[in-house]
């Protein structure tokens, strides 16, 4: 017997009884389905057997890992469901491209298959049957070579050229019901933990709902976000067209010595793109342009190269940041545990903003307000602000597209952006790469570098940043008159040398040592880019440092 202690309550059970196992015990009716477990402090699948006495503390849907792991299964399920509707074979022509909120978009490659309701209900149907089989999903452990080998018998060729620069000698696949296939992270030990999921057909391919992370019981209501689709898609196809839509093909291209023409061409795509809008704005002869976006994502940077091709285009550009709005800190609202909370736009002078932009626009003078964020006082230093004929306020901040900010300003003088760092390659076919990875290594470099954090201390902080944006920056981004996407095809390459000596500084007896271990596993995948390639006007360089911009 070993003892196993969940939550200060010991259990004695037989050595050999799986998380799972222990884990039905403890499961409450209608509670969230616990999915994986720490194990004296190391995350494992359920299927694991406890053979040591342990601590334990099991994850569930509300948590991060355990959002991901159900995620994760409803996908296999879905690619398993795909090949006994289709036929043997199918989910070969089956992409999983990206995330629409909790929906994830996947797409068929084939044109002789047509995407239907009819389609979509058959899909789901056998879904249903799966998950009421409560299929066993089993893991097993392969030669990467032989791995490799497969995956190219079979013609997937994007998880082929991912194995030819794996540097672990093992490889694991997961197995539902005779169909087999690899997945980057852990799984559910069987279908029955998938309870609910919705396939529906959206554009040219199908969408696969699961529950949101704190709403376990139900699927929540698909809303389709046009803008956020087109950037994704756009992104896309510009990967594809380079030929650079994987971390294999990304990788081969720095074997074979052309990332400088990448980045080259990334970098022209970009400027391109930032001079377009700065001429939407110079033909609509806008006045006031709104920026936001999520942490991390080039928002700063963003700003100051819009700046310049509004200079180019006969323009006068004047950067205002939305932080000099603050309320005074005794002022401004907090959350549940009494801590200011500068996440919510209850925490801005909306009714301040609102009044100085519009005397702007009238031809006024006005004195603009700096927040010192020492004292949490609103400071007047002299600044003063009047707009002349040609001059642009480009004005920066999270809250930068909620409708509470502008909803005094005349429509015809404003001009939204939405700028986020959304993933344009994702690891193979069947494994998309979460653009929050990508945003969470930028800032854990960014943090490191110019505030002084360690890696700790920013993936402490993470869950509640992306909260804040769930709250205060997602349910606008629609509202934007154009979106940028400001992820580089090459980035994470250049970022693991920076990232890497940062996760394996985290300790391994705190609670963001899990994480940093994922983090470090997925970076494994990439070749290393060296930085000096990288302009100076690079939006990489805001977290990377070297950048001509003050960021």
């Amino acid at each position: 017997m070993v003892r196993a202690v969940v939550h200060q309550k010991t259990y004695m059970v037989e050595e050999g009884t799986t998380l799972g196992e222990l884990a039905g015990k403890i499961q409450k009716p209608g509670g969230p389905v616990i999915l994986l477990a720490y194990a004296n402090g190391k995350l494992k699948e359920l299927f694991r057997p406890i053979e040591e006495n342990s601590y334990i503390r099991f994850v569930t849907l509300e948590e991060q890992a355990g959002y991901m792991t159900y995620k994760r299964t409803a996908m296999f399920m879905f690619l398993k469901a795909c090949e006994d509707v289709l036929g043997a074979g199918a989910v070969d022509d089956i992409a999983i491209n990206y995330s629409i909120g909790n929906s994830t978009f996947c797409e068929f490659l084939v044109k002789d298959i047509q995407v239907t309701t009819q389609l979509a209900l058959r899909i789901q149907n056998q879904m249903e049957q799966l998950r009421d089989q409560d299929l066993p999903i089993t893991k097993y452990s392969v030669d990467t070579s032989k791995a490799r080998k497969y995956f190219e018998s079979i013609g997937l060729r994007e998880k082929q050229k991912l194995f030819r620069f794996r540097r672990g000698s093992k490889t694991n696949m997961y197995c539902l019901d005779g169909y087999e296939n690899y997945f980057y992270g852990y799984m559910a030990p069987s279908t029955g933990y998938i309870a609910n999921f919705l396939v529906s057909p959206y554009q040219d391919g199908l969408v696969l709902q699961t529950p949101k992370r704190h709403q376990t019981e139900k699927i929540a209501k698909f809303y389709p976000q046009p803008k956020l689709f087109r950037v994704m898609q756009r992104s896309r196809e510009w990967s594809k067209t380079l030929g650079v839509d994987t971390v294999g093909a990304l990788n081969e291209e720095i074997t074979k010595g052309n990332i400088s023409h990448l980045i080259l061409l990334q970098e022209g795509l970009q400027e391109k793109l930032l001079s377009d809008i700065a001429d939407k704005i110079v033909q609509e002869d806008k006045k006031i342009v709104l920026i936001a976006g999520p942490s991390s994502s080039g928002k700063t940077t963003f700003s100051h190269r819009l700046s310049i091709q509004l200079e180019i285009a006969g323009k006068k550009p004047h950067p205002i940041s939305l932080d000099d709005y603050f309320l005074d800190r005794e002022m401004s609202p907090k959350d549940e545990l009494g801590n200011y909370n500068f996440e919510t736009i209850a925490s801005l002078d909306t009714e301040l903003f609102s009044r100085h932009m519009n005397q702007l626009l009238h031809g006024e003078k006005i004195s603009m307000p700096s927040y010192n964020f020492l004292t949490g006082k609103r400071e007047y230093r002299g600044h003063e602000l009047q707009l002349a004929q040609h001059d642009v306020f480009v004005i920066e901040g999270i809250h930068g597209l909620n409708s509470r900010l502008s909803k005094n300003l005349p429509d015809e003088s404003k001009y939204k952006i939405y700028v986020s760092a959304l993933s344009q390659i994702n690891l193979d076919e069947h494994n998309r790469i979460p653009s929050s990875d990508g945003r969470l290594l930028r800032r854990i470099v960014r943090d490191a570098m110019t505030r002084g954090n360690d890696a700790r201390e920013t993936i402490a902080r993470w869950d509640s940043v992306r909260q804040g944006e769930e709250e205060n920056i997602f349910p606008y981004q629609e509202e934007a008159d154009i979106m940028f996407n400001s992820a580089q095809i090459y980035e994470l390459a250049v970022l693991k040398q920076y990232a890497e000596p940062l996760l394996f500084a985290v300790p391994e007896d705190c609670p963001e040592h899990q994480e940093a271990k994922r983090l470090l596993k997925f970076l494994d995948y990439f070749l290393n880019i060296k930085s000096e390639d990288i302009p100076k006007t690079s939006l990489l360089r805001e977290f990377i440092g070297g950048s001509c911009f003050e960021t």
